[in-house]
């Protein structure tokens, strides 16, 4: 494939990108004692917080490609260390979902906090609609490796 305008350059950078965010995750699992799929869950569980939805531990275990013991261990471990709960469900209290613990959040907070806020930083150079651009190719992007196999 020829490159005549830049996309392979483009392609290659997000894989540097991707590798970079990567380490700095593995940094972060390494120095706290998780593991990198630990810090998947947390993000996930984050995420679904942020929406509003509530995360049950079939759900956790889909999102991250474990079967059911993995994703009861991998929970079981989350919650020795202080970093999620379960609780029951708002609406449905016979369910039980799992919930990030606010320490958990100060923690991630500590170590990506400096990242997160010169990526805005960053982002404030452009206009809205550069913006509009960026986050429509991030999020298709995200959504081709989602359904590649």
């Amino acid at each position: 494939m020829t490159d005549q305008g830049g996309e392979l350059e483009i392609v290659h950078l997000l894989r540097a990108v991707t590798v970079e965010l990567g380490l700095h995750s593995a940094r972060f699992a390494h120095g706290n004692g998780m593991h990198p799929t630990d810090v998947r869950a947390l993000i996930s569980l984050m995420d679904a917080s942020r929406a509003e939805e509530e995360m049950t531990a079939g759900r956790l275990g889909a999102a991250l490609g474990l079967n059911s013991a993995g994703t009861t261990a991998l929970i079981d471990r989350l919650e020795r260390a202080g970093h999620v709960r379960r609780v029951r469900g708002r609406e449905d209290r016979r369910k039980v979902v799992v919930e990030v613990d606010e320490r958990a959040v100060e923690l991630g907070w500590a170590f990506f906090g400096p990242l997160i806020d010169r990526t805005v930083e960053l982002l404030q150079a452009y206009d809205e609609r550069e913006r509009a651009a960026i986050k429509g190719f991030l999020g298709a992007v995200r959504d081709a490796a989602a359904g590649a196999e």
